[in-house]
Order: C-alpha cells, then structure tokens, then sequence
C-alpha cells in the first residue's frame, strides 16, 4: 500500500496552543503497525488540556503529565497500511484492516502491568500526552510493539469506530459499580462517556436506571440508550426524587461522569448506606466535600475509574450489534483543521455531545 512521506497533523505545543503542522510520516521498526488514520474523537480530557488543567499541566501536587510538543488523540480507528518485521504474526492483523489500539500503551514490566493492571501503568503512556506514545489527531500513526490492538469490523463506520474507545472506558466504570438486579443506579452526566454508561448499566438489568444531566435534549438521547428515568437539576430537587424513587433510600449506585464538582457532593447526598460511588472524569478544579458522609454517615465504597482494561471486546461488540444510538451521540464531524471549533464545542457542551475529526477531509 503506497504511503506518502509527509502527513498534515494536529500538535499539542502548550495550553491553547495547539497547531496543524505537516510533519514526516513516523518511522516504524520491529513488531510496530503503522495505521492511516480514519478518524479520532475530541475527548473532554483533550479539552480541559487544551484549557490547562492542572491534571495533565501541573500544580503543586501534580506533576506535569503532557510532554509537548505532542500529536494529541487517542479515541480512534486507523487502517493498516505497513507491518513491521514480525507484526502481523503477534498482532494478527494485515495490510488493509480496521484496527483500534487501546488508549494505554503498557511498559509490561512494572508491577501494575504484571499483576494484570495494565491501565495503572507507570511510565503510563496514554496516546496523545507522551513522546512514546504519539495520539491520532493526524492523518498517520504508529501502533507501538506493547500496544494491545483489536481489528475490527469494516461494517463499523469509521467516525462510529472511533466511539470505542469512550464505550469502553464507559463499561469499565459500569463493571466497578458491581451492579445487582435489585439496584437502582444514576448515571450523572449524559456526555459521550455518561451515555454509554446509561447503555452498558442497561445490560446489566438493574432495578431502576436513571440518568441526570442540565440538558433536557441529552436525557431524550439518554431515554433511547436505556434510561427509565431522566432529571434535570434544573428543574427538579434530584436528591429528593431519587430518594422517592427508591422508597427513601437512596440510590445504589451512582456513576459520576460530569466532571462537576456539584455532581460528586449531589451524589454522596443522593446515595444510599453502604452505596457504591463511581467517579469516572476529569476535573477541571478541585473538589471539596466533607468526608464525613463516605464513612461514618453511610459507609460507602469509592471507586475510581481509569481507562478501560479488558473492555474493548464488549464495547466494539456493542457497536456492531447497534446497541448504542450512535447517530444520536456523535452529533459533529470535522476536519482537522477545525480542531480548536471542535474543542470549544467540547468545553460548552451545550451543542454538542462527541465531536469527532476526519482527518482526509
């Protein structure tokens, strides 16, 4: 397959300074796949770097996790267009498939890798942040030799492919809340991620699956990915309703992923004794909360969630089989060239919920 020597690209040089660049097509050597891309999803954490949260910029009790200047993006689907020696036999894939690469490029060796943890990695190279690990906002890349891949179905549409990765991170906060039949489970947050939380909750058939967000058209589209019941804060006391919905109890189990520090002391008024918490975002500031409640008030368990380890199988299953209203959840596609448009629908979210990039457009 002919691959030119030059590609147009997205890089991350500083907070609100991102720029389109061509650069040399990257080189790759033994076991690495070099993939053109299809397209890439504008995540919330490629947002909130762009903006400069201290999470991936620094503070004083965070170290900086970018490494610019960087090609951002690590929600993606690309082509194969050239297998490095001894690729095909540990990948096996071939030249002309579909594959996905997993959003954590493992080391293997430090001791979360070797116990199975593979998204709790040290060096911890996430596409998109890391000069090992270079994302998709590009029109080429490269699939490292660590990299885990999945080929995929050429019946998924591309800008629906790149949906796997946030359906897969979404799964992994469904499997931390352990939900049972009897449960009754709010999803906070009807973002991409939210949204396939309401999904993959579905199919775990709890008693009573709500959702929650400030936009009366995101729970329409929630309602469609399996909601039975949809609130607005806006326009209702939700700590009151759920808790009349679950005969004064309280919820079971509440997934939180709006990234709003609201959301997290909503939830903790909201859940029942013993609930389970499950924070799934990134923030953009901190978040204070009277810790009283988690133990002596009502013995919760907090989960937090990261990445999306052993999901990509259920998750690219999910969107074969349409169990997840795609046209209704990727409600942008655009060039690259319209990376910082892309972004600030992300960041005012009013308009948009996946905002996805066509890198050959």
């Amino acid at each position: 397959m002919s691959v030119p020597s030059e590609m147009k690209c997205i890089v991350c040089y500083a907070p609100e300074d991102y720029r389109i660049e061509t650069r040399p097509i990257p080189e790759i050597g033994e076991g690495e796949i070099l993939v053109k891309v299809l397209a890439v999803g504008i995540c919330a954490g490629d947002a909130k770097c762009y903006a400069g949260a201290p999470y991936f910029w620094g503070s004083k009790t965070w170290p900086q996790y970018v490494q610019p200047p960087v090609i951002p993006g690590h929600e993606f689907v690309g082509e194969v267009v050239k297998l490095g020696e001894g690729a095909k036999e540990s990948s096996g894939l071939e030249i002309g498939d579909y594959a996905v690469s997993e959003n954590i490029v493992p080391c293997w060796d430090c001791r979360y890798c070797k116990r199975g943890d593979y998204n709790m990695c040290i060096p911890h190279d996430v596409y998109g942040f890391h000069q090992n690990s270079y994302g998709a906002m590009a029109q080429y890349m490269k699939y490292p030799k660590k990299a885990i891949n999945h080929k995929i179905s050429k019946s998924i549409l591309p800008w629906k492919a790149a949906f796997i990765e946030p359906l897969a991170c979404s799964i992994h906060a469904v499997e931390l809340g352990n939900i049972q039949f009897n449960d009754v489970v709010v999803v906070s947050g009807c973002g991409p991620l939210g949204l396939g939380m309401v999904a993959a909750a579905r199919l775990k058939s709890p008693k009573l699956l709500i959702a929650l967000d400030l936009f009366d058209w995101k729970l329409d589209v929630a309602r469609k990915c399996g909601a039975e019941v949809v609130l607005n804060p806006t326009k209702c006391d939700v700590i009151e309703e759920v808790k009349k919905l679950s005969d004064g109890y309280g919820c079971d189990v509440y997934i939180e992923a709006s990234g709003s520090p609201v959301s997290v002391t909503q939830g903790l008024q909201m859940i029942c004794r013993q609930g389970t918490f499950v924070e799934y975002s990134v923030f953009g500031k901190e978040t204070t909360t009277d810790w009283t409640v988690i133990s002596d008030a009502k013995e919760l368990t907090i989960r937090g969630g990261h990445c999306s380890p052993y999901t990509y199988p259920k998750a690219i299953k999910m969107i074969e089989e349409n169990q997840i209203p795609l046209e209704d959840m990727i409600t942008h596609r655009l060039s690259m060239n319209d990376i910082i448009k892309g972004i600030s629908l992300v960041n005012n979210s009013k308009e948009s919920i996946k905002v996805v990039l066509l890198p050959w457009e």
